[in-house]
């Protein structure tokens, strides 16, 4: 499975990671709900289950995604400080996204 991440997301990642509520506790990176051929991702603080595999990012962040759902591989995660502020979660081979 693949996951990418840009550096602002990794920035508020590695904040979320920092905080007392994450000891002990990696990020995921989740399906909210599926629409046919699109997914809406979600994004928490969580620990890892049978089903999991954890990708090694290049801006040590590690992600778990569940190894079981196909529309996990490939997400691209980025965090905007602009319009919206907030993570943006997109699968641009899956047609999955997340504002």
């Amino acid at each position: 499975m693949n996951c990418k991440i840009n550096r602002n997301a990794a920035k508020e990642l590695k904040k979320m990671l920092a905080t007392e509520e994450a000891e002990g506790k990696m990020i995921r990176v989740y399906i909210e709900h599926m629409h046919g051929d699109h997914a809406h991702y979600g994004i928490k603080l969580d620990t890892p289950t049978e089903h999991d595999e954890i990708i090694k990012t290049d801006k040590d962040v590690d992600i778990l995604l569940d190894a079981r759902e196909d529309f996990l591989d490939g997400v691209w995660i980025q965090y905007f400080y602009v319009d919206n502020e907030g993570f943006v979660i997109t699968n641009s081979s899956k047609g999955g996204h997340h504002h």
